[in-house]
C-alpha cells in the first residue's frame, strides 16, 4: 500500500472513530456506488450522512479541506444520491472531514456540514 492510501486509510479511520464518539451510528465504510466510493456512511437521528474525508500529513500541499474541489463536491453528491434512491432513504446530506496530523500524534479534525447544499 502506498503512503497516500495509508494516510487515507489511517483518516477514515479517525474520521469514523470522531463521528462515533459524537453519537453518529456508523452505517458502512469505503461502500461503491457506480460514480465511485463513500468514505463513510453515518446516521445521526433520522439523517443518513455521507461523509468524504480528507487527510493530509503536513500543509506542504495546503489543508486537507482544500483538496473538496466543485468536481470533488459534484461526484459526491452522485454517489450519495444513487445510494439513497438505491435504499429509499429521504434525509440525508453530504459532510466533509478534514483530518491533519499523522498515526500516533493527536490530530486536527475539522467537520464541515452539509458541504453540497
Amino acid at each position: 500500500m502506498k503512503h497516500n492510501q495509508k494516510i487515507g486509510k489511517w483518516g477514515e479511520q479517525v474520521a469514523a472513530e470522531y463521528l462515533q464518539q459524537r453519537g453518529y451510528e456508523l452505517l458502512e465504510k469505503n461502500t461503491r456506488t457506480p460514480f465511485g466510493e463513500i468514505d463513510i456512511v453515518v446516521r445521526l437521528e433520522d439523517v443518513t450522512i455521507f461523509v468524504e474525508v480528507k487527510a493530509r500529513t503536513t500543509r506542504s500541499f495546503g489543508l486537507p479541506e482544500e483538496a473538496l474541489t466543485r468536481r470533488k463536491l459534484a461526484h459526491m453528491l452522485a454517489c450519495a444520491e444513487h445510494y439513497a434512491a438505491e435504499h429509499e432513504i429521504d434525509t440525508w446530506q453530504c459532510d466533509a472531514i478534514a483530518v491533519e496530523g499523522s498515526p500516533g500524534i493527536t490530530p486536527r479534525i475539522e467537520h464541515f456540514e452539509n458541504v453540497t447544499a
